[in-house]
């Protein structure tokens, strides 16, 4: 995951304050791992002043578009003044500790809590996506740093240290540096949730790239994968996306991958990305895959680091608040990263038809009136988790869709990757656009059309002119096909109503195996299926031979089923080909050209 983007900023420290990095200094102790809670302990050496009286934990986090509340997860939250005497405090909301007395808030030196990991600590509702969440385990620990961290109410912007206790021979990977003492040092609390950390028995590979240093951090439970597996199979990608976005925009970036149990995606950050997988022997057909989701995860260097809104860029960790800009968050990105890989050499053109020929797929399966603004601005509620995955599949094809208007209308200078470079340029990490003005501004760097084109494909949902568009650039697009061949098929469809994935229509020979229609998928050989996980667990079920048998758990009424399913044969129907044109004009043929290489 999927999973998307977070920005954030460095801030100067509070003048007049007198915050500087060391007055707000966290220590977490891992090497005691009881209980399957971070034990962490906060040191104040300056004043509080009644404004600070509420220590605020996460509701959210930057590219989640969930709602998490951490302080469900929190434990025997104490303040201490100096002289180690407890300060009287209270839960008053779910996110929210208050000091009880007003008057004390400047007494508070120390900040004690538990707070426990998500992935193995079971909620009724708003399950943390397992790359956005926490472990710890007897060999490696994992923090996302707004499922351990807080801030005081008026100090998200704080200057502060974090000092990690863990056993010697781990190693740590992550994006954050170290000062003179070993301290890690965050700018601000944003800085914190921005940079990850993967700790235990990891391994490691290094590289630099154009002068940007690459670190590799990896952890497999078996030791199947190495960092060094990871490294080569993704330096490709690195040049492709080099030569993508002419010069990366920031001199480090780290990868964090966690192999063990269970397959979630990933999560992006500013200057690292993290990644859960399932783990299984290293073969091209794996790194193929984790290059396609790394490629993705990386380009968000450009977006939204360097493009984003003033909404990212203020993140509000109290109140969920969506921009209308997701589109481009994840929709550019996606479509970015299989266009960078195309004209890097790493993928074939018939290997760009099958990705948009899946898309559409996808696409196909959702809500077809559900716009992209719509997408963007509903993320956080329950009916937008329902639509949220189809922003890497509709997001994607509306920005191809865009590259190719873009390149007509330039005649063949310009395409969506030279705007989305110039629009780095124009704002960078430091500088936000308006969030109700970004359209318009986008017009006005390119041409008039383009108003007609979003007010079609992103702020409504209008049918998408696939045919109409790729034939401009000399490519055939059909809608549906018989082939007469038979392939394999998982004999059922699936949809998702209400968050959950539902199995319908079974063929005859699928419901002889047990299979039933409205039956509610839960696993496949014992993987746990989310809608965060269901494109890459379904996707890689889809693939396997016909005959091949695998374990299907589904929840009839109140009853979990196990049922022995197989892949069986169905007469191919192919959906959403497309071919070269031999026959386009020679108008086409040229934008083809210039589409497929960068300008």
């Amino acid at each position: 995951m999927m999973l998307k983007r977070t920005i954030f900023f460095i801030s100067l420290l509070f003048i007049g304050s007198g915050l500087l990095a060391q007055d707000l200094a966290y220590t977490v102790n891992l090497n005691n791992r009881e209980g399957d809670t971070f034990k962490v302990s906060l040191t104040i050496d300056t004043k509080l002043g009644e404004e600070n009286n509420i220590y605020q934990f996460a509701a959210t986090a930057p590219g989640t578009y969930q709602v998490m509340d951490m302080g469900r997860f929190v434990r025997s939250f104490k303040a201490f003044d100096k002289k180690g005497r407890e300060i009287e405090t209270e839960q008053i909301a779910t996110n929210q500790f208050k000091i009880v007395d007003a008057k004390k808030v400047k007494k508070v030196k120390t900040i004690t809590y538990e707070i426990a990991e998500t992935w193995d600590t079971e909620v009724e509702e708003n399950t943390i996506y397992k790359m956005c969440g926490s472990s710890i385990e007897d060999d490696n620990v994992l923090i996302n740093g707004q499922t351990v961290f807080g801030y005081f109410s008026g100090m998200q912007s704080a200057p502060l240290s974090i000092k990690l206790q863990y056993p010697a021979d781990w190693k740590v990977g992550t994006a954050l540096t170290k000062n003179a003492e070993g301290l890690y040092i965050a700018d601000n609390y944003d800085h914190i949730v921005d940079s990850p950390i993967l700790l235990g028995r990891l391994t490691k590979a290094n590289t630099d790239l154009g002068g940007t240093n690459i670190d590799v951090y990896t952890y497999s439970k078996t030791d199947m994968i190495t960092s060094e597996d990871l490294l080569g199979a993704m330096e490709e990608m690195l040049k492709a996306a080099d030569a993508f976005v002419v010069e990366f925009p920031v001199d480090r970036y780290t990868f964090l991958f966690h192999f063990e149990d269970e397959t979630w995606g990933a999560w992006e950050h500013s200057y690292s990305s993290e990644y859960i997988y399932a783990e299984e022997p290293w073969t091209p057909q794996l790194a193929a895959r984790i290059t396609s989701t790394a490629a993705h995860e990386f380009f968000h260097i450009i977006t939204p680091l360097n493009i984003h809104s003033e909404i990212i860029e203020q993140f509000n960790f109290i109140e969920p608040t969506p921009s209308e800009h997701l589109w481009m968050y994840e929709g550019v990105t996606e479509w970015a990263s299989d266009m960078m890989q195309l004209r890097g050499g790493m993928i074939e053109l018939k290997d760009l038809f099958n990705e948009l020929q899946q898309k559409l797929y996808v696409d196909g399966r959702y809500d077809s009136a559900y716009s992209l603004s719509k997408l963007s601005l509903t993320s956080y509620t329950p009916e937008g988790q329902e639509q949220y995955g189809n922003i890497y599949m509709r997001g994607a094809l509306v920005a191809g869709l865009l590259d190719i208007r873009l390149l007509e209308l330039s005649d063949g200078k310009r395409g969506l990757r030279e705007v989305v470079n110039e629009l780095s340029k124009k704002y960078g990490p430091d500088n936000a656009f308006p969030e109700d003005k970004f359209f318009d501004i986008f017009v006005e760097m390119t041409y008039p059309e383009i108003a007609d084109f979003f007010d079609k494909y992103i702020k409504n949902a209008n049918p998408l002119p696939v045919k109409e568009y790729y034939k401009k650039i000399g490519i055939d697009y059909k809608r549906k096909e018989k082939t007469g061949k038979m392939v394999p098929s998982l004999g059922y469809g699936l949809a998702a109503p209400e968050g959950k994935i539902i199995i319908t229509e079974p063929t005859d020979s699928l419901s002889g195996m047990g299979v039933k229609a409205n039956d509610i998928f839960l696993k496949v050989n014992g993987t746990e299926v989310s809608l965060q996980n269901a494109r890459m667990v379904i996707g890689t079920l889809s693939q396997q031979p016909i005959g091949y048998e695998y374990d299907l758990t589904v929840l009839r009424g109140d009853e979990e089923k196990e049922i022995k399913a197989k892949i069986i044969a169905k007469e191919e129907v192919k959906e959403h080909m497309f071919t070269i044109d031999e026959d386009a004009s020679a108008e086409a043929k040229r934008l083809r050209a210039i589409w497929q290489k960068n300008i």
